[in-house]
C-alpha cells in the first residue's frame, strides 16, 4: 500500500520528496489520509491519443461470422411462437461445434452456456436432439444448459443474488445465451428504463471479462422489441425475426431475419435480410431438423406470381403493375425459376426477356 501511495504522490506532485518505507519518520494517519487516493482515482486513468492508439489490443474474433463477435452483446427478438428459441438453440449448438448455420459460420468451437427460463425439460430435450441430428456431433462440455425447470425456485437474473448464483458457471464460457428476458428477469419492469440499469451493468461487466451475451426477447404489439428502447444502446447486434407476408401455420418455423443493428463491419451480403426455414426430416427413426435460407422475395415479384397463377397474361400483369412488358416477362421467368407458381398449363402472352412477343392471347 505504501508503494501505491508513493507512486501516486510522485505522479500528482512531481518533484516532491517522499520518505521511504524504511525512514525513521513515519507519516501520521492524518497525513496518510490526506494523500491516500481513493479506489476510483487509482482505477481512472485516461490515455493520450497516441498512447491509446499504441495499446496492444487484440482484435475481436468471430464466434459466429459475421454477426456475433467475441466480447459482444446481442439481442434476438420476435413475436411469440415464431421460432426464436429454435434459432437461439441452433446458434448455441453451431458455436459450440464450430459448424455453419444458415448464412453464418463458426470459425472454431467455443464454449457455450445456454440458460433457459421457459421451456419444459422434455421440450428442450426434443429440440436439442432434433437440431443436433441436423448439425452433427456436439461436444459435451462445449454446450452446457441450465434450465429453470430443473432449478428449485426457478431462476431470476434480474437480481444481484441471481446473477451471483451463476457466476461459478461462467468460468471459461465464451458465449452466454439467455432465453428469454421476460422469464429470466421476471421481477423487473420491461418498460421502465431505470429497471434495465442493473441488468445492463451486469452485461457490460460480462463483456469486459470476455464473455459474449446473446439474450432472446419478445416483440411487442407494434412489432418492435418489447419494453424500453434503452435496452439497445449498448448492443453490438440486434436481430429481428418477422413473419413472412404469405406465412401459413402449416409452414411451421419459417420467418424473415432482419438485422436492425450490426456494430461490427459487415459486407453487403452479410447484413442483408433473408428468409429462414426449418425443414423436418427423419433419420434412423429419429426426428431431426435442418435449416435452409433463401433471399427475400420482392413484393412486386410476389404480386406478379399470384397474378400469373390466376391466369393473367404478361400484358395484363405489365398493365396492372405499371411496368413494361419485358419487365413483366422477367418477373414471370423469375417466378417460374423460384417455383412461385406452376406454369405447366398456362396460356397467355409469352414474352422473352428482350420484350419481343412470341405469342399473344387477346
Amino acid at each position: 500500500m505504501f508503494a501505491i501511495i508513493t507512486n501516486y504522490v510522485k505522479e500528482r506532485w512531481p518533484g516532491r520528496r517522499v520518505l521511504s518505507a524504511h525512514a525513521s519518520v513515519i507519516p501520521t494517519n492524518a497525513v496518510l489520509e490526506s494523500i491516500t487516493p481513493s479506489i476510483a482515482e487509482l482505477s481512472l486513468r485516461p490515455f493520450g491519443f497516441n498512447d491509446f492508439l499504441n495499446l496492444n489490443i487484440s482484435p475481436r474474433q468471430m464466434l459466429l461470422h459475421p454477426i456475433l463477435p467475441e466480447r459482444s452483446l446481442a439481442m434476438l427478438y420476435a413475436p411469440r411462437g415464431i421460432g426464436k428459441s429454435w434459432l437461439g438453440l441452433s446458434i448455441g449448438l453451431a458455436v459450440a461445434s464450430g459448424r455453419s448455420l444458415l448464412r453464418w459460420s463458426a470459425p472454431k468451437p467455443k464454449r457455450v452456456l445456454y440458460v433457459d427460463g421457459e421451456m419444459p425439460l422434455v421440450s428442450l430435450q426434443e429440440r436439442l436432439r432434433a437440431i443436433a441430428l441436423g448439425l452433427g456431433e456436439i461436444p459435451n462440455d462445449g454446450f452446457q444448459i441450465l434450465a429453470a425447470d430443473y432449478v428449485e425456485g426457478g431462476l431470476n437474473l434480474g437480481t444481484e443474488e441471481g446473477q451471483h448464483g451463476i457466476e461459478h458457471l461462467l468460468d471459461g464460457i465464451d458465449l452466454l445465451i439467455l432465453d428469454n428476458l421476460s422469464t429470466l428477469c421476471s421481477t423487473l419492469s420491461e418498460s421502465g428504463s431505470d429497471a434495465w440499469t442493473p441488468i445492463q451493468s451486469w452485461l457490460l461487466n460480462l463483456r469486459r471479462r470476455g464473455i459474449s451475451v446473446l439474450f432472446i426477447h419478445h416483440a411487442g404489439n407494434n412489432g418492435r422489441q418489447r419494453g424500453t428502447s434503452r435496452r439497445e444502446d449498448t448492443l453490438d447486434t440486434v436481430i429481428a425475426l418477422r413473419r413472412s407476408d404469405d406465412y401459413l401455420p402449416e409452414h411451421g418455423a419459417r420467418f424473415e431475419i432482419h438485422f436492425e443493428k450490426l456494430r461490427n463491419r459487415v459486407d453487403g451480403l452479410g447484413s442483408s435480410p433473408f428468409e429462414a426455414i426449418v425443414e423436418p426430416f427423419v433419420a434412423d427413426g429419429h426426428d431431426g431438423i435442418r435449416w435452409s435460407a433463401r433471399d427475400l422475395i420482392a413484393p412486386i415479384l410476389k404480386r406478379a406470381a399470384v397474378m400469373f397463377e390466376e391466369g393473367h397474361t404478361v400484358r395484363q400483369v405489365a398493365t396492372i403493375l405499371g411496368v413494361s412488358k419485358s419487365e413483366a416477362g422477367r418477373l414471370r421467368q423469375r417466378a417460374i425459376d423460384e417455383s412461385l407458381f406452376d406454369s405447366a398449363n398456362e396460356d397467355g402472352d409469352l414474352i422473352n426477356i428482350n420484350g419481343s412477343e412470341m405469342a399473344a392471347q387477346f
